[in-house]
């Protein structure tokens, strides 16, 4: 980054918003709340598009309720705005963006003298901006970060880039001279970026499919296993297509989350057209390898996909509902294990999963509500819990958990017991284990951490590795 350049006292500082002040395209994210919203209002997109872009974006920006507060701002660049504001700059926000988007994020902020931007019939971008800033203030330093802006920076009298990445500041420094360069903001590759954003770690959870063979004993099935394993990855495929969807649809509350604002779409990171690319480029080969392996499995993954539609779009926000919903998720994945392995699943299987499930789905909600400032006493934002309902959440998931050890119990001793497992016996070596795994959970999440999945908790814990260890031990003795 250059050192602060020294601009003429009388040029005013006009500001770009969509990648220059916010990280993001305020566009797409007013589409985006308008598809969270008023999901129906989506339909009427291409007739507000047949008005022309400005009312284009006034018709979206009407339509949504905007929170300025909720923007990924470019806090570096802010810092220097206000160092330029408290030396007696004047400061305009000169953005394509509608007013109405505008207008109340420079109230916001609070350094800007004053507002040029789309107005529902003029929309002020390139030229037409670079006019409207010439006509308005004669002199002026525009800062911005693309292309579409060399118009503008040719009309300023002095130029400040704010880059997205290394490239792109190498290729507008070919044509702009800049006084001062703002870096990008992330120095990860985007391969990475890209990684955690699909949240590869968490496919973990889709490992549940390999459960039914296991139980089934035919984990050494050469020919289920390699079934099984496809099924895996469509799985993956899928639900990395529905994190994506979900953050961002989830911008405002993840920003407002302690660790979720770090999400690259939340962070800003990552550009939030491209997730709009990536989710077909998951979800295609996710149907595509589910209708080789199975017509019956690529129908559980269109339900288990539907779900978690339902879930990001609305069930998220309802209490008790999304949590029950979790519960059938991790449910859905044991199904689909079933389905593609060709193994019943039992009464009690299905039973006891339930209930375990229902106890780690509460796990997650009590230990994001645990996140929360002790002397909060506010909701969780985009959910339907706040602190105060942490004991009833917590009793709730502990009776759940225990629940699901009361239903392992009684099947020791069911006939479907004796007839797998010629040493069922055994099995109760099994109970004070499992009792053991969940009192930890529920104690580390109580204790506030919990900061994972439940699921990929279990996977990344050495304590939990090693009860799994000794109960694989034990069902296989039983087995013997």
């Amino acid at each position: 980054m250059n050192e602060t350049p020294q601009f003429a006292a009388e040029s005013v500082l006009c500001v770009d918003l969509d990648g220059t002040l916010s990280r993001t395209d305020t566009l797409i994210e007013t589409l985006l709340m308008l598809l969270k919203q008023k999901p129906l209002a989506v339909l009427l997109l291409p007739f507000w598009l047949m008005r022309g872009r400005a009312a284009f974006k006034a018709a979206v920006a009407q339509a949504v309720r905007f929170d300025p507060e909720s923007l990924a701002y470019n806090e570096e660049l802010v810092d220097w705005l206000r160092t330029e504001k408290a030396a007696g700059r004047r400061i305009v926000l000169a953005t394509a963006a509608d007013e109405r988007i505008a207008r109340p994020i420079a109230a916001h902020l609070g350094i800007f003298d004053d507002v040029i931007a789309s107005d529902g019939s003029a929309n002020r971008k390139g030229r037409a901006k670079a006019e409207a800033l010439r006509n308005a203030y004669g002199s002026f330093v525009y800062v911005a970060n693309a292309d579409v802006d060399v118009p503008v920076w040719e009309a300023a009298d002095g130029a400040v880039l704010v880059a997205g990445s290394p490239r792109i500041a190498r290729r507008l420094s070919g044509r702009v001279s800049f006084a001062r360069v703002f870096g990008p903001s992330s120095e990860r590759p985007a391969w990475r970026l890209w990684l955690r954003q699909l949240r590869v770690h968490q496919w973990a959870k889709n490992a549940l499919i390999f459960v039914p063979l296991v139980l089934a004993h035919q984990i050494t099935n050469p020919e289920k296993l390699s079934i099984a394993a496809m099924a895996f990855l469509a799985f993956s495929l899928c639900a990395s297509s529905v994190y994506v969807l979900n953050d961002l649809l989830d911008l405002g509350s993840d920003r407002r989350h302690v660790t979720k604002k770090n999400r690259p779409f939340a962070a800003g990171v990552l550009p939030l057209a491209a997730g709009f690319t990536m989710i077909p480029l998951l979800l295609v080969p996710a149907f595509a390898i589910s209708l080789a392996i199975d017509i019956g499995f690529a129908g559980v993954l269109v339900g288990y996909y539907g779900l978690t539609l339902a879930y990001s779009l609305e069930l998220k926000r309802q209490a008790v509902v999304d949590v029950f919903t979790l519960a059938g998720l991790y449910t859905i994945r044991l199904f689909a294990g079933g389905v593609v392995a060709g193994v019943y699943l039992s009464p009690w299987l299905l039973a006891f999963s339930i209930f375990l499930f229902l106890s780690l789905a509460i796990v997650k909600r009590v230990g994001e509500l645990q996140g929360l400032p002790r002397d909060s006493a506010g909701a969780l934002h985009g959910r339907g819990y706040g602190r105060d309902d942490l004991p009833i959440l917590t009793a709730l998931g502990v009776a759940s958990g225990y629940a699901s050890v009361v239903i392992f119990s009684l099947y020791i001793n069911a006939p479907d017991s004796r007839a797998l497992y010629p040493h069922h016996e055994f099995l109760w070596l099994f109970v004070p284990l499992i009792l053991f795994w969940i009192s930890r959970v529920w104690l580390k999440t109580w204790r506030g951490e919990m900061h994972d999945d439940p699921i990929v908790f279990a996977l990344k814990d050495r304590v939990s590795q090693l009860t799994a260890l000794v109960a694989a031990g034990v069902l296989l003795g039983s087995a013997l």
